[in-house]
């Protein structure tokens, strides 16, 4: 079995490469179970999640083991550790073992940047990202390829470390710009990328105007949301998977359960986008929410191009 080192997985990893990886993946068959959620306090008290996320097709199983850890940030530790076992579906022998931390995310970035292509206006100049976590690092980047923003601005509660990112995304040469007014921000952007750890709502649906698109990764237990109903009320609403994000978080969980909205208030799945069974954005006005919970077969891509880019090199 190979264990495949990090800074390969890095190296492999191609955000053009993954996107379209993403794109074919969910033309395919695959059988995805539903992931295993656990919830488990330490000692300190603090609430943890153990997920579990097992997919397989005719040649390929994978399983991710992932822990979020919230109170980690306050000791300057990522809150997401995760590991990938990528098997044959056929025999059951493991094939390779790698660090799922960066696949996770950049896999995370990539699915938003592939729904934000039918759903966000090709016109679009400004991003905002909101957030400074793992995920929010490759958001930039995945989203750049495509669609061609001019300005990027930045948010996080975190001034020095909302400097730092926007020093490096300069040192390569993008637009980027730090934001301390999230609502005027938020008023100018064409694509807001959330990825927050975030329990309550930090975009108000009154600062989304007509014709942007929401992009929100963060909230993943059923009691968390990054938007608010206002948002929720008057976007058309898409998932990456309505078993997941419909009832694993809390952006679309809560307002069902309120009556804010219904499950039949959801537009379309990534694959009904993909395969063209849902047009996307309908309109220049339209105000667009994709809300991911992350899939299965999002990390077995990643993990596919990692084996098997690995293997040729």
């Amino acid at each position: 079995m190979l264990i495949i080192p990090d800074e390969k997985i890095i190296e492999l990893l191609d955000y053009k490469q993954l996107v379209e990886a993403l794109r074919e993946i969910f033309q395919s068959d695959y059988t995805m179970p539903l992931r295993h959620h656990h919830f488990y306090n330490t000692p300190e008290g603090d609430e943890n999640t153990l997920i579990l996320m097992p997919v397989w097709n005719n040649d390929y199983m994978g399983m991710k083991q992932v822990t979020v850890a919230p109170a980690n940030t306050k000791d300057n530790m990522p809150s997401i550790f995760a590991q990938y076992i990528l098997s044959n579906s056929k025999t059951g022998e493991p094939l390779a073992m790698m660090n799922a931390t960066e696949l996770t995310a950049r896999r995370t970035a990539c699915a938003s940047a592939l729904a934000a292509s039918y759903l966000c206006r090709e016109d679009a100049e400004n991003l905002l990202i909101v957030g400074g976590g793992k995920v929010a690092q490759h958001l930039v980047h995945a989203h750049m390829e495509v669609r061609n923003f001019k300005k990027v601005s930045v948010w996080m509660r975190n001034a020095n470390k909302m400097e730092e990112f926007v020093t490096d995304l300069k040192s390569q040469g993008i637009p980027a710009e730090t934001v301390t007014n999230l609502e005027e921000s938020a008023r100018q952007a064409d694509l807001i990328s959330c990825a927050t750890l975030s329990k309550t709502a930090i975009i108000k649906g009154d600062w989304v105007t007509a014709g942007t698109h929401l992009d929100l990764i963060g909230s993943h237990k059923p009691t968390t949301r990054e938007t608010d109903d206002d948002a929720i009320r008057k976007s058309s609403i898409f998932v990456d998977s309505r078993a997941g994000a419909l009832h694993e978080t809390g952006e679309l969980a809560l307002p069902i359960s309120d009556g804010i909205i219904t499950e039949n208030d959801v537009k379309a799945d990534i694959v009904e986008l993909i395969k063209g069974i849902h047009p996307g954005r309908t309109s220049r006005e339209e105000i667009t929410l994709f809300k991911s919970a992350g899939l299965a077969i999002e990390d077995l891509a990643a993990a596919l191009l990692v084996y098997k880019s690995y293997n040729r090199s």
